[in-house]
């Protein structure tokens, strides 16, 4: 299936749950979209250790940074076991 008949088809069926006009429900994907990206953005730096743990929470909440942190943690222990001789 072509991305943008997929993307048609997503429109067409949010339309009828959401029950509003496509424009406002494109343009609460682009509202959503950007948030999460601005989220995903953040938790990499902090991760990365360009920002600090508190300026996270404040950006984000409390809730995705300790999400980030535990992924994190599991994906640095697969690692290691993985590189276990």
């Amino acid at each position: 299936m072509e991305i943008a008949h997929t993307y048609r088809t997503y429109l067409d069926k949010l339309t009828v749950e959401i029950k509003k006009p496509e424009a406002e429900i494109i343009t609460m994907a682009l509202y959503v979209g950007l948030q999460q990206l601005w989220r995903e953005t953040t938790l990499k730096r902090y991760l990365h250790n360009e920002i600090s743990r508190s300026e996270a929470i404040e950006t984000v909440g409390i809730d995705w940074v300790e999400l980030a942190e535990r992924q994190s943690e599991a994906m640095q222990e697969d690692l290691e076991w993985a590189l276990k001789d």
